[in-house]
C-alpha cells in the first residue's frame, strides 16, 4: 500500500521534511519545484508510515485503498512523475542561529499583506526561537486573506483550508494585526519604518495583464481577476456589472484560474449552495442564460497552462460536457517531461469521449489567441486567430497561419495573468510588474543600491506563479535575507516603540481592526452561513464590516 497526493495539493512541502524515507518529490531544494504541479509521492519507496498525513495543512494525501472514483487517476500521476526519474537528494541551507546586535532590542518587523506569503513570512520570523520578535501586519481590508479568501475557487473549500494553518502565528505574544489600514495613503512607507527595523511588502498582484487587442475594453470584457473577486466576494467588486445572458462565453486564456471561471459559469448554482460564494454571485448564475463556455489558448496541449488536476476535476464535472477537437490536441512532437506527456495524453483522450447531450458544457480550443474583441457598446463576440506551432530554437511557439474565425459570445473574461501594482514610494519595474530585488532585499534599479529595511515577498517579488505553498519557501528565503541584515548591523533601530504606533493608528486611521475584530467579523460570517447550510456567508461591504468588528481596537 502507498499513499498518494491528489489535487488539493498546496505545494507548500510540510510533508517533506516528515518523510523517513524521501519519497515525496520535488523538495524545495530540487530544481523544477517552483514551477512544478504538485508534489508527487513515489508509490516504489512509499513505507505506508503515514508521517504526511498528520502535517498535510489540505489533506491532499490519502492511501490508494480509500481512493475514490474521481481520485483513481492521481495514483497513475504519482507514478508518472517519477518515470526515468530518481530524484538526487540536494543538501538544504542549514539555517544558522541569528545573533541580535549589541545593545538592540526586540526585532521589530512589519509586514504588509495578510495572504499566504504574508503569513508565511510571519510564521518564519517566528520560528526563530532564538530572538525576541515583534511582528505587525498590516491589511488595506478590514479582514484577512488575500488571495485565500478573494482568489481560491468556492468549490475548492479544501484550498482554503490552508489558511488556518497560516494563522496560527497570530495568537502569538508579539504579534499584532491592523485591518483597515492602507500603507501609502494613511500611513507612509517611512511612517513603517521609524516603527520597525525592516518592512516586508507582501502585497500580490492586484492588477491585470491585458490583451493589447482592439475591443478590450467594452461592456462585457472584464478581466477574470475581476470576475473571481466578484464571485468571492470582494468589496470593490461586489458592484461588477456581469452580464450573463447570453449563453456562450469565451475565457481567453488556458491557466488554473481560466478553468475555475469556465467551472463557475457552469456548474449547477445547488452544487455552489453549499459553498461560500458571494450571495449576489449566487443570485445571478441561478438566473445566468450562459450554457457554453469556450476556453481559448493560443499553443498546444503539451503547452497548456492548466494543471492535470485542474483538468481531472473539470473532466468529472457533473452536468458538464467537456468538449475537444483532437485535431487541435493531435501531438506536435516528442514530450521529454512524464506529467507533461501524462497530461496531454489525457486531454486526447478526453477529445474521443463521447458527449452525454448535458445542457451545458466547456470547450476546450487549442492553437488560437484573439486578434480583436467584438461590438460597439458591447461584446458581442471574438475574433480568434489560428496559429500553427513551430519549432523556434528548441522552443515551440505559436504563430499566426493567416486564417480567422469569428465565436460569437455576450461575455469575455481575459485570464492571461495578474499583475503587481507600484508600492507608494519603492522603486518599481514595470515590465515585470514587480519589486525590484536581490534575494528578497528591494533594491533601486537605476543604483543596485539597496533600499534600507525594506523587502518583498511573494507574488509582489516574483511575480504571479506558484501555488499557495511556493510562498512558503519565497517568504523564507525572504526572512533569511531579511535575518541577515539584522545579525549584520545593516537594519536602522526604530525611532518609536509599540506605543508610539498605536498612537499613530489612532491618530490616522481610527476605524482601525485588529484581531478581536477580525474574530467578531469571522463568527459572524460563519453563524450566517450556518443558518442557510452554508461554510459562511460573506460580508461585501465594508461599512458593514466595520459595524460587526465593533470598531475594535488592535490586539
Amino acid at each position: 500500500m502507498t499513499h498518494v497526493i491528489t489535487q488539493p495539493c498546496c505545494n507548500d512541502a510540510s510533508c517533506v521534511p516528515v518523510c523517513p524515507v524521501d519519497c515525496i518529490h520535488p523538495t524545495p531544494d530540487e530544481p523544477g519545484y517552483a514551477r512544478a504541479e504538485m508534489l508527487y509521492i513515489d508509490p516504489e519507496t512509499c513505507i505506508d508510515c503515514g508521517a504526511c498525513l498528520d502535517v498535510c495543512p489540505v489533506e491532499a494525501i490519502v492511501s490508494d485503498d480509500d481512493l475514490e472514483g474521481d481520485d483513481d487517476p492521481y495514483l497513475l500521476l504519482n507514478a508518472a512523475w517519477y518515470e526515468g526519474r530518481r530524484p538526487v537528494p540536494v543538501a538544504g541551507t542549514e539555517r544558522t542561529t541569528v545573533a541580535p546586535p549589541a545593545g538592540g532590542g526586540p526585532l521589530r518587523g512589519a509586514v504588509v499583506g495578510s495572504g499566504p506569503a504574508a503569513c508565511y513570512a510571519v510564521e518564519s520570523l517566528f520560528a526563530r526561537r532564538e530572538l525576541d520578535v515583534r511582528v505587525s501586519m498590516f491589511e488595506r481590508l478590514p479582514v484577512p486573506g488575500g488571495l485565500l479568501r478573494y482568489g481560491v475557487a468556492p468549490d475548492h473549500p479544501g484550498t482554503r483550508g490552508v489558511g488556518t494553518s497560516l494563522s496560527r502565528s497570530w495568537t502569538r505574544p508579539g504579534f499584532t494585526l491592523h485591518l483597515n489600514v492602507e500603507i501609502g495613503s494613511d500611513l507612509s512607507h517611512a511612517d513603517l519604518l521609524e516603527h520597525h527595523h525592516a518592512v516586508v511588502y507582501a502585497v500580490g498582484a492586484p492588477g491585470d495583464r491585458r490583451l493589447d487587442v482592439p475591443g478590450e475594453d467594452l461592456r462585457g470584457s472584464l478581466s477574470a481577476r475581476e470576475f473571481v473577486a466578484w464571485y468571492n466576494g470582494h468589496p470593490e467588486a461586489a458592484g461588477l456589472e456581469v452580464d450573463l445572458s447570453a449563453e456562450r462565453a469565451v475565457v481567453i486564456g488556458n491557466g488554473n484560474v481560466a478553468l475555475d471561471v469556465a467551472r463557475v459559469l457552469v456548474t449547477d448554482p445547488d452544487r455552489l449552495r453549499g459553498t461560500d460564494i458571494a450571495e449576489h454571485a449566487l443570485t445571478a448564475l441561478a438566473d445566468s442564460a450562459v450554457r457554453e463556455v469556450v476556453v481559448v489558448g493560443r499553443r498546444g496541449a503539451e503547452q497548456a497552462a492548466f494543471t492535470t488536476p485542474e483538468l481531472l476535476e473539470l473532466a468529472e464535472l457533473p452536468g458538464v460536457d467537456l468538449v475537444i477537437d483532437p485535431a487541435e490536441v493531435a501531438p506536435a512532437g516528442p514530450v521529454d517531461d512524464p506529467v507533461v506527456r501524462w497530461k496531454a495524453n489525457l486531454l486526447r483522450e478526453l477529445a474521443e469521449r463521447p458527449a452525454t447531450g448535458a445542457g451545458r458544457r466547456i470547450v476546450l480550443r487549442f492553437r488560437a489567441a484573439p486578434e480583436a474583441v467584438l461590438g460597439e457598446a458591447a461584446v458581442t463576440g471574438v475574433r480568434l486567430a489560428h496559429n500553427d506551432l513551430v519549432d523556434d530554437g528548441g522552443r515551440t511557439v505559436a504563430r499566426p497561419n493567416g486564417r480567422t474565425e469569428d465565436v460569437p459570445a455576450g461575455l469575455v473574461l481575459r485570464a492571461v495573468g495578474y499583475r503587481g501594482t507600484a508600492v507608494p514610494g519603492l522603486p518599481f519595474d514595470e515590465g515585470r510588474g514587480v519589486l525590484p530585488h536581490r534575494d528578497g532585499r528591494v533594491v533601486d534599479p537605476a543604483t543596485g543600491a539597496a533600499v534600507a529595511g525594506t523587502y518583498a515577498a511573494g507574488w509582489i517579488k516574483r511575480g504571479p506563479s506558484g501555488v499557495i505553498g511556493t510562498n512558503r519557501w519565497c517568504a523564507e528565503a525572504t526572512v533569511e535575507t531579511l535575518l541577515a541584515d539584522y545579525a549584520a548591523d545593516r537594519l536602522a533601530a526604530p525611532v518609536h516603540g509599540d506605543d508610539g504606533l498605536a498612537d499613530l493608528l489612532a491618530d490616522r486611521c481610527p476605524n482601525v481592526v485588529g484581531l478581536d475584530g477580525w474574530k467578531a467579523i469571522d463568527a459572524h460570517e460563519r453563524e450566517s452561513g450556518r443558518s442557510a447550510g452554508r461554510p459562511r456567508r460573506k460580508l461585501v461591504d465594508v461599512r458593514d464590516m466595520l459595524d460587526v468588528a465593533g470598531g475594535a481596537r488592535t490586539t
